[in-house]
Formats: structure tokens, C-alpha cells, sequence
């Protein structure tokens, strides 16, 4: 299929969901934060073209002070916690993980909160409860125990679900534009686009009338490819009828105001 098919295609699946009556709340979500720059700066030049918050996760104990100072003048990039230092604690043989059961449970959970206290050191009050695990992978007893230290979000990928625990409230991302498999590059926007409209296809079926639907971004490893990917993708939806434009606090519900102090007593 061409682009220019597949983008077609894109806005046909979209049209069907306004004659049903459905709305998708498309927002994003961008993983990996640490340090000011200009692809940063491009990130947060893109959000105030659209006026679209993004879920930006940065890695807590590399997080460096300037990254602060900069998000000072960016409001809508909203920061999140991103793990505690992006380390895999998996052994060899297994997929990458930083808050697998590799490790004693009251030890995970006490980076986690050392972590969750350099964030609030770093941003205050402009940190957002959400935790958003490396690589997409955290135990569903990790995940249970989250709202005990103060967390009000859980953001993985995509098919991550809770496990009998529960925990906070999940929403996750759906369409990552990164090929990580050949060689950190943004993926081809035919690609993209129709995997894009596989995934609302099958949403297009279940019964919820408004859907969220996560882009995952990674500024750092973002190309031209990505990046033109992005803005032409926002531009041409900004204005149907069938997508909103959603942000973290939309998401994640009322409780995204001022992090609760539930872990006080761990700080």
C-alpha cells in the first residue's frame, strides 16, 4: 500500500467512527527524559502547535536539574515518573525489565519511592502520580502496590493488563513510531498508519463510545522520519470530527491534581 493509500485509508476508518458515533481521544506519551536539547525543544514546539499536553516520562535519578528549569517554560509537557534509573534487572535469556520480581519486593518498591521523591525535589508540584515502567514491564504485584506510594496512573503498552491486585488506574499506549529492532529509526508512515487502523478497526467493534489511543514517543531516538510522521499525523486529524485531542489529566482522571502525600512516610 502506498502512503497516500494508507493515509486514506487512516481518515476512511475515521469517518466510520463519526457516522457511529464514537470519538477517539488520541494524546501522547513520551518515554526517556533526562536532559534538556533541541530535539526536547522540538518535542515542546510541536505540543503547543497542537495545544496538546504530552505524558512526558523522565528516568528520576539521571534526571538532571536543567531538565526542570526547561520544563519551567514548556507547561505542556507534563512530567511523569519513568522507573527510578532505566536499569534491567532480567537475567540473560529474558526481555528487559527494570521492575520484574528480580528482585526482593520491599526493595523495588523503595527505588520506586527514592525515585518518586528526586521528581517531586525536581518539579514539585508539577509532577505528575503516573508511573510509567521502562520498557513497558512491570510485575503485577509491583503494579498493585503503586497506589500505596502515591500513584494515581499506571501507563504500559499497548496488551499490559493488572493482575488480581489491581492498582492505579491503567491506560496505556498503542502505536510506538520507533523500530528499535533496526536501528532506533522512525518507523514508515505506511507502516504506521496501517497498523493504526488495524488497531481502530477492531476498537471500532467494542462497546465504549470514546477510546483512548496513546502515541509513544521517544524524543531522543526521534528522526526526520519520526518526526514529520508526528506533525503531518496531528495536523490532518486536529480538525475530524471523530478525534480529540487529550491530555494526562483527562486521562487519568480527577485525582491528576496536586500528587497526593500517601508516602510521606517513606520519603
Amino acid at each position: 500500500m502506498t502512503e497516500a493509500a494508507a493515509w486514506a485509508a487512516l481518515l476512511a476508518e475515521l469517518d466510520r467512527w463519526e457516522a457511529a458515533g464514537r470519538r477517539l481521544d488520541l494524546w501522547l506519551r513520551d518515554d526517556d527524559a533526562t536532559v534538556p536539547g533541541e530535539q526536547l525543544d522540538r518535542l515542546a514546539a510541536l505540543s503547543e502547535r497542537f495545544a496538546l499536553p504530552v505524558l512526558l516520562a523522565a528516568i528520576p535519578l539521571l534526571a538532571q536539574e536543567a531538565l526542570a528549569m526547561r520544563l519551567e517554560a514548556a507547561p505542556l509537557l507534563r512530567p511523569c515518573q519513568h522507573g527510578a534509573w532505566h536499569c534491567n534487572h532480567a537475567p540473560a535469556g529474558e526481555k528487559k525489565s527494570e521492575f520484574g520480581l528480580h528482585r526482593p519486593l520491599p526493595a523495588i518498591l523503595a527505588e520506586i519511592a527514592a525515585g518518586r521523591q528526586r521528581l517531586r525535589e525536581l518539579f514539585g508540584g508539577a509532577v505528575l502520580p503516573v508511573f510509567v515502567p521502562p520498557w513497558n514491564r512491570i510485575d503485577p504485584a509491583v503494579a498493585a502496590a503503586l497506589p500505596e506510594l502515591g500513584f494515581a496512573g499506571l501507563s504500559c503498552f499497548r496488551k499490559f493488563v493488572l493482575g488480581p491486585g489491581g492498582g492505579p488506574r491503567l491506560v496505556n499506549t498503542d502505536l510506538d513510531l520507533i523500530d528499535w529492532h533496526r536501528g532506533r529509526t522512525g518507523r514508515q508512515p505506511a507502516d504506521l498508519l496501517a497498523e493504526m487502523v488495524r488497531l481502530l478497526t477492531i476498537r471500532r467493534g467494542q462497546p465504549e463510545p470514546h477510546q483512548a489511543f496513546g502515541l509513544l514517543l521517544h524524543h531522543r531516538d526521534h528522526d526526520d522520519t519520526a518526526w514529520g510522521f508526528l506533525a503531518t499525523l496531528l495536523a490532518r486529524l486536529s480538525g475530524h470530527a471523530a478525534v480529540a485531542f487529550t491530555g494526562p489529566d483527562a486521562l487519568f482522571g480527577a485525582t491528576m491534581g496536586p500528587a497526593a502525600d500517601l508516602a510521606a512516610d517513606l520519603d
